[in-house]
């Protein structure tokens, strides 16, 4: 993967939030690539339970300023950055007060699901997307990991399906048994119809569950890894009827080189 530039998009990354297994391949696999020559960049969301002092976020002002609209609602995209200690890695944050100032991640104290989960998936989506345009840095490779970056696939074939800046890169999309209950939100594909998405791209959003959500996103992907031992029978069955390279769970002692060869041998070829 000597000089190849991947893109790894994430819902959580440690150290910045608890240890799981999506935040604990969100800095295991950019270490890998970072160690074999590679070129990484690593975006997440800045939750507000995410101690900026202590990990030393700081706004990069050549990159905050602009506005996302939303759901008809114009947001403020700040971009701040820190580096991995020992790692020397850069990881990216997404932050707009109204969406992720509040001290938790998913839910409330009383662990219920944030009614407005899905604007906040899809800001997080254009705000990666409109900061790698001003980066001017081309991927070969975007990786997606967990649910609330799951709209990443759908928006850069789909939105974006004419940005040149994406026009070689392949998507691989992550897929973990932590998603959630219920819906993400109840007017979800509304919102994504006010950006003029492709109704057939997005009907399964009708009912927007974590199923349908990760189908979304596998069906936008060029390509799919399995990040869990144990995803659900339904996701099962929908992954093994696909005709598009996918990579069975391996443990995080042991994915080094099944990565490495599944981003060489059937993503790139």
């Amino acid at each position: 993967m000597k000089d190849k530039r991947v893109l790894y998009v994430s819902s959580e990354v440690i150290p910045y939030l608890p240890e799981t297994e999506i935040s604990s391949m969100s800095f295991e696999a950019p270490r890998m690539i970072n160690s074999t020559g590679g070129q990484i960049r690593i975006f997440m969301p800045r939750y507000g339970n995410i101690n900026e002092r202590r990990h030393q976020l700081h706004e990069v002002i050549r990159l905050s300023g602009m506005n996302l609209v939303i759901n008809d609602m114009d947001m403020p995209l700040i971009i701040k950055v820190a580096s991995i200690p020992k790692e020397r890695i850069q990881v990216y944050f997404i932050d707009n007060d109204d969406y992720f100032k509040r001290k938790a991640t998913y839910a409330d104290e009383e662990g219920n699901f944030y009614k407005d989960n899905d604007e906040r998936a899809i800001f997080f989506a254009k705000g990666v997307i409109e900061t790698v345009k001003k980066l001017n840095w081309a991927p070969d490779v975007i990786h997606v990991h967990g649910w609330l970056a799951s709209f990443l696939p759908l928006y850069l074939r789909k939105y974006y399906e004419s940005e040149p800046l994406f026009e070689n890169s392949r998507i691989v999309t992550s897929v973990f048994s932590k998603g959630f209950e219920g819906v993400l939100g109840e007017s979800t594909i509304e919102k994504l119809r006010f950006d003029a998405i492709d109704e057939a791209a997005i009907a399964d959003l009708e009912n927007p569950d974590y199923f349908n959500l990760m189908k979304v996103a596998i069906e936008n992907s060029d390509a799919v890894i399995i990040g869990s031992e144990d995803i659900s029978e339904e996701l099962n069955t929908f992954i093994d009827s696909l005709s598009k390279p996918v990579l069975k769970y391996h443990k995080i002692e042991d994915f080094s080189q099944a990565y490495l060869d599944f981003y060489r041998d059937e993503v790139l070829k």
